[in-house]
């Protein structure tokens, strides 16, 4: 019997062991603050805080003051002294200000994020995403913080709905903030990813919930749609990683696989039929990265891409001059044509590591 592995078992092989952790910041000793702290993903941050590093303080940034009281059950000061539960809202400068006095390092998860939400709440997705980003750049520069990585998303590039373009504008904010800033001011990094496999909300836990309830189908908006697909705790050590190699105003975005709506839901749901219910107002058939319109500031490291800011020549040049190469003008990196797809027994992997984690 030939033993020798498939291209389908090398493209598994390569998705599965990225896991993001190269470089890695060191957090030891330092201040931390995170936005959003409560949210699925500052969840798993603080965990991966509490259980590698041994900060100064970690500061839990976020507005619900149940959210905080819950995750305090779990992640309590008593048994981590570092831990601090700061109740505020990004879109009050003043409170973001105070928290940040003597931080080394700010994480900024906090968003608007439902697509329909937005749509019917324009002006309150906008004061949080969009006045919000604008307010955490400028209490991080009066607070001398020196390094700033904000949470991006897939919908963020060429956006067609409200929490997409909010979201594009506050990546512009966050690259502009490396020259408000000045030479001594933080450095300023974006992450934009995909999916998130098992996060709250996501269409995963959803297919699971109808099928615990009996549906006898599961709903598919369009059998031509694709998504990129990333864990929780890849996604953490994205951030990490980001923080410790980013130079000023780069836009990082990993190198994730995709797969076909129906490709997940037969995986998730072999048995059970899928009834077509048609995009929803907002949605795309396929999600986009790295728009081709960037392909002119984008270069490729070995697990990863990275837009660089406008007129950012000598960074390019010292980013070409690690091993780093440009991408062909006109390229795109989008769901559909990723040479990266999921196939079943990939994805399976991918949401046990998520359980597992």
């Amino acid at each position: 019997m030939d033993d020798t592995p498939t291209q389908t078992d090398a493209l598994e092989q390569l998705v599965m062991s990225r896991s993001f952790r190269e470089p890695r910041i060191d957090l030891n000793g330092k201040s931390i603050l995170i936005t959003g702290g409560t949210g699925s993903f500052g969840k798993r941050f603080v965990e991966t805080i509490c259980r590698e590093y041994k900060p100064k303080k970690l500061i839990i940034f976020s507005r619900d003051e149940l959210k905080q009281y819950e995750m305090a059950q779990e992640f309590s000061p008593q048994t981590h002294s570092f831990l601090r539960y700061f109740i505020g809202d990004v879109r009050d400068e003043a409170r973001l200000e105070q928290a940040m006095r003597g931080v080394d390092v700010v994480i900024h998860a906090a968003a608007l994020k439902h697509v329909p939400i937005a749509e019917y709440n324009p002006f309150e997705c906008i004061k949080t995403n969009v006045m919000g980003a604008e307010n955490v750049v400028r209490a991080t520069i009066k607070c001398g913080v020196r390094h700033v990585c904000a949470l991006s998303t897939d919908k963020a590039a060429n956006p067609i709905n409200l929490y997409g373009a909010s979201k594009l504008a506050a990546d512009k904010i966050f690259t502009a903030g490396q020259h408000m800033g000045g030479a001594d001011g933080p450095i300023f990094s974006v992450v934009r990813y995909g999916n998130v496999v098992g996060s709250r909300g996501s269409v995963i836990p959803f297919f699971r919930k109808l099928m615990d309830q009996g549906s006898d189908h599961l709903p598919i908006t369009d059998p031509r749609m694709t998504r990129f697909w990333i864990t929780i705790e890849q996604g953490v050590n994205f951030v990490l990683s980001t923080l410790a190699m980013a130079r000023g105003g780069e836009v990082f975005v990993p190198k994730i696989p995709s797969m076909s709506m129906v490709d997940l839901a037969h995986t998730i749901a072999p048995d059970l039929p899928h009834k077509v219910i048609g995009i929803r107002p907002g949605e795309k058939l396929h999600e986009v990265m790295v728009p081709s319109d960037d392909s002119r500031s984008t270069i490729e490291l070995e697990d990863r891409y990275a837009i660089l800011p406008a007129y950012s020549g000598e960074l390019m040049a010292r980013y070409v001059s690690k091993g780093a190469r440009r991408v062909a003008d006109g390229w795109s990196y989008s769901s559909d044509n990723n040479v990266e797809q999921l196939d079943a027994p990939a994805l399976r992997e991918l949401i046990g590591e998520a359980n597992a984690a």
